[in-house]
């Protein structure tokens, strides 16, 4: 349990209550919450599970996709940049000379 609600558990046992009780109202209450929460977002039906693992496999593709596209762009950036600087360099030492007609 968490700091609030441990402290509001030792106050109603100093009242009387029964920390056995407590503890299941709220658990109780928690559950209904939670059921409330997933039937509010559409995932209380059989096919939660299935969306579920089916949306994370889609967020990871899409992950994938990110990652290798940007690695894909840097490779090629770095490439052309490493052909230009070449390129440049050739032309500056007399390598790459224009024909004149």
């Amino acid at each position: 349990m968490t700091g609030i609600l441990e402290g509001l558990v030792a106050q109603a046992e100093a009242q009387g209550a029964a920390r056995v009780t407590l503890q299941a109202i709220i658990e109780e209450a928690a559950e209904t919450g939670a059921a409330r929460a997933l039937r509010s977002i559409g995932l209380m039906d059989d096919g939660a599970g299935s969306d579920i693992r089916e949306l994370r496999q889609l967020v990871q593709g899409w992950r994938d996709v990110k990652s290798s596209a940007l690695k894909s762009f840097v490779g090629w950036l770095v490439r052309t940049l490493v052909v230009l600087l070449l390129a440049g360099l050739a032309f500056k030492l007399g390598l790459l000379r224009g024909t004149q007609p």
